[in-house]
């Protein structure tokens, strides 16, 4: 594991390479990649192909390094690394982005049951839209690479079953403390709690949280199933997770490695989407095994409908979110 002093070195190393006149450039551009996830988790995967796809179009001409499971920090670091220049890259989720830019657009993604499926998620990450979030973060100092679902969200309880909308009442939750996410999760019911993701296992062992909001990855990824044994599938929207790169880097290095990245962005997808999606279905069967109890929440149309006022009112704080909720809404 590189210590963070060594991590500044290696980043100094890049920017000396960039600053070489590029007929002397002979060695592979190095480039940092830091995400929070662990390597089965599809946050990882996204890593990795984008490595993959961006060393098949220029076999050579980079060196992309993954550190990967918290290395260089948790999701919000390694972001804010990555605006500072720190990293050249990371790849964090997407509801950070609002708190750490200032940009709202891609709180789009997970307004209330916009996106019905992976299918639909990866449509709309592979859409003109899509590409408009992305590039809608470059005032942030960041470059928007891709981005991906890491796991459709549902509830995961210590308390008790949650089978209908009644029984959300009053259970502490933890969320990511930012304004979309209470705003939901006050409006089903909960109290919702704002922990950092990294305390979520000590805080349900030990009774701070009753209840969690959260993909069947990241149960799996962190052994929530061992202190949450009730799940509820709702799919209350993705978990949309971005590879951005430092804007200072991007616009330093070649033109064609510029193109490439955003190609192996593109590229990327689809082959983190099918592991998401598979990793979602697969993993209900391994939860089942040790002995989580999952099912529906039975009046899921009770759910829809409480929340449905919210995907209007925030469509109305930005023009680029009313646009994508329109294009999400429109029948395929």
């Amino acid at each position: 594991m590189h210590t963070r002093r060594q991590v500044l070195a290696m980043s100094g190393a890049v920017a000396a390479t960039l600053a070489m006149p590029s007929i002397a450039r002979a060695a592979p551009i190095k480039m940092i990649l830091a995400h929070a996830t662990a390597e089965v988790h599809p946050g990882h995967i996204a890593a990795v192909e984008f490595k993959k796809a961006l060393e098949a179009l220029l076999p050579g001409a980079t060196d992309v390094q993954i550190f990967s499971n918290r290395q260089l920090g948790d999701d919000k670091q390694n972001l804010e690394s990555a605006i500072s220049g720190t990293i050249q890259l990371a790849l964090a989720s997407g509801v950070l982005f609002p708190l750490v830019t200032g940009r709202d657009s891609l709180n789009a993604y997970q307004l209330p049951f916009l996106i019905r499926d992976y299918d639909h998620m990866t449509k709309m990450a592979t859409s003109e839209v899509g590409q408009k979030l992305l590039d809608d973060l470059e005032p942030a100092g960041i470059v928007g690479l891709t981005t991906v679902d890491i796991g459709q969200r549902h509830f995961l309880s210590t308390k008790r079953d949650v089978r209908t909308v009644a029984d959300f009442a009053g259970l502490k939750t933890r969320i990511v403390p930012v304004p979309l996410h209470k705003e939901i999760w006050e409006t089903v019911g909960t109290s919702p709690v704002g922990l950092p993701y990294g305390e979520v296992y000590g805080a349900m062992e030990t009774g701070v949280l009753d209840a969690v909001e959260i993909n069947v990855s990241s149960i799996v990824g962190e052994n929530l199933w061992e202190v949450g044994k009730k799940l509820t599938l709702t799919g209350h929207y993705p978990w949309h997770t971005i590879i951005c790169a430092n804007k200072a880097f991007f616009d330093g290095v070649p033109a064609e490695i510029q193109q490439a990245m955003k190609q192996a962005g593109k590229n990327c997808i689809q082959p983190t989407m099918d592991y998401t999606k598979n990793q979602d279905l697969t993993g209900r069967e391994d939860l089942k095994a040790k002995g989580v109890e999952i099912h529906g929440l039975e009046d899921l149309t009770s759910m829809r409908e409480k929340v449905a006022p919210i995907v209007s009112q925030w469509s109305e704080k930005s023009p680029l979110i009313a646009e994508f909720v329109k294009v999400a809404q429109t029948p395929a």
